[in-house]
């Protein structure tokens, strides 16, 4: 099987994952500190606000351009200059990052505790 073919529908069951973990409070909190933690904010922004080396990611919910699945390919493979997330992050922090980036409200993670 060529990879591409087996690739796709681990791609829609993770995007479906997102789904319901996008209804889930936990799930997008986990998402929010994901983002913090993995390094996003670096690029993209503390408030998805975007940066110069990343675009803004506070409203890509709405953005029909980019469902789920495409947000979960970005993450997984990287584009353009995103370098791809595949080795450090499980199926379940994907889903939550995106569950995060697709909630109707994005919150705050809870404070670093490193920073204490």
């Amino acid at each position: 099987m060529i990879r591409g073919q087996k690739l796709f529908p681990a791609l829609i069951l993770l995007a479906a994952t997102a789904a319901s973990f996008g209804q889930d409070p936990q799930a997008v909190q986990a998402g929010a500190t994901l983002y913090r933690d993995k390094g996003c904010s670096f690029c993209h922004g503390k408030a998805l606000e975007g940066t110069k080396k990343a675009p803004a990611l506070a409203d890509i919910r709405d953005d029909k351009d980019w469902p789920a699945e495409k947000m979960t390919d970005h993450i997984l493979n990287g584009g353009a200059k995103m370098p791809p997330f595949r080795d450090s992050l499980s199926d379940d922090e994907i889903a939550q990052l995106v569950a995060y980036l697709r909630a109707k409200d994005h919150p705050a993670p809870p404070a670093d505790p490193q920073q204490h």
